[in-house]
This record gives structure tokens, C-alpha cells and sequence, in this order.
């Protein structure tokens, strides 16, 4: 592997713990039609995907609602009062400071226009170098059309980065485009790398060989 000099990451999941706060937003969107709450696994597929599609499945078994009224309530929901529901990995902050002194950081994320409220409310947003959303990606994720933007943007070849992902959309996101995966608390993904927190990302040999080198070099 060549010198890594990108780090990618994905949001929820990875950094921040983001369940319980897509569980109210969406919980309260099937409120507003009287509709009842999501089960665990439309959690999990509401984690993963961008609002579009959340939205087409918790209302899939809902023919009766019209899409364009799930729609017109999605754009009244303001989306900030549930930032408070999530919570940062713990080491994002000082990961990111050590990477960006000797490399590049990104964000490849199916979320789309809360994005940008995540990296306002959490001061984020000098953290990173490009954010790649499912807004200005081609296709979202599982496609790899994100990474490939990302790759382009900092003319790097695939070798020199790595993502962080933690659900099987970013194990397929990421496979074949020849970018490092690691798995984030998620050991039942198939991936080169596998860690539980960023103490144990650090700790990675792409990571360790990077955070060698000397800031600037």
C-alpha cells in the first residue's frame, strides 16, 4: 500500500452515534400521520440510507398517503432540534487534528442537506477538507461514485486512501474501487481492517506508518 494520505470517513455510526436521533425525526414524521413507529429493522435501514428512501420505506405498507404530502411534512420538519439526540465518537476531534497535519480528510455520507447542520452544530467543518453527500454524488451510496469524486478531487490514486464505514451499504460502497476498508464496531463486515474506536484506528498500520511521518513532509 502507498503512503496513505486520505482518510475517508462516514457520518452516522462512525462519527457519531446517530440512532436515536433518526429514530425521533422519523418516528415523528410516521407521527404526523397517525402511523405508528419503526421497527428495529427500519431503524437500521433509515441509519444507512439517504432521506428519500428512509422516507419510501417506513411509508412503503402506506399506499394511501401520497408521496407528495410525506414530502411537503418532511420539508416543514426542521431537522436541527434532533442534533441534541446525537452523541461524537469519542477521539474524533484529536484523530482528524493528527490527519489533517500530514494528510487529507473527507466525509463520504448518505445523509443530504443535514450535513451541513451536523458540521455547524458540532464545529466540525474545518475538520474536514471535501464532504461528499448523497446531494452532490452522482448516486449514492452503495455506489462508489463518492469515493471516486473524493479521489479525483485530491488526485490520488485509491492506494493512498482509507474509508471508515460501519454498516454492510459502506462494505459494498467501498469494495472494488481498490480504497483500504476498515470496519467500524462492526466485526461481521468484510474488511481489511477492523477497529472499536479511533484509539483503535490509530493503531492501524496505514495509520501508524502516516502518523510517522513528519507534519508537512
Amino acid at each position: 500500500m502507498a503512503l496513505l494520505k486520505l482518510v475517508i470517513l462516514d457520518c452516522d455510526g462512525v462519527m457519531f452515534s446517530s440512532r436515536e436521533a433518526n429514530w425521533h425525526y422519523y418516528n415523528d414524521l410516521l407521527r404526523a400521520f397517525s402511523r405508528p413507529p419503526m421497527t428495529q429493522d427500519e431503524l437500521e435501514y433509515v441509519h444507512m440510507h439517504n432521506v428519500a428512501a428512509s422516507l419510501r420505506h417506513i411509508f412503503r405498507n402506506y399506499p394511501e398517503i401520497k408521496q407528495e404530502e410525506i414530502d411537503r411534512v418532511c420539508a416543514q420538519t426542521e431537522y436541527g432540534p434532533y442534533l441534541r439526540h446525537m452523541i461524537m465518537e469519542p477521539g474524533l476531534l484529536e484523530f482528524l487534528a493528527e490527519v489533517k497535519e500530514r494528510g487529507f480528510t473527507a466525509i463520504s455520507t448518505n445523509r443530504t442537506n443535514t450535513m451541513d447542520q451536523v458540521l455547524e452544530t458540532f464545529n466540525l467543518r474545518s475538520c474536514f477538507d471535501l464532504v461528499v453527500t448523497a446531494s452532490n454524488a452522482p448516486r449514492p451510496k452503495p455506489a462508489p461514485d463518492a469515493l471516486y469524486m473524493i479521489l479525483e478531487h485530491f488526485s490520488l490514486p485509491a492506494e493512498a486512501a482509507i474509508y471508515i464505514g460501519d454498516s454492510k451499504l459502506d462494505e459494498e460502497h467501498c469494495k472494488g474501487t481498490g480504497i483500504a476498508f476498515v470496519a467500524f464496531n462492526n466485526p461481521a463486515l468484510e474488511a481489511d481492517y477492523y477497529a472499536e474506536s479511533f484509539a483503535e484506528v490509530r493503531q492501524l498500520p496505514p495509520l501508524q506508518e502516516m502518523l510517522r511521518t513528519e507534519s508537512g513532509s
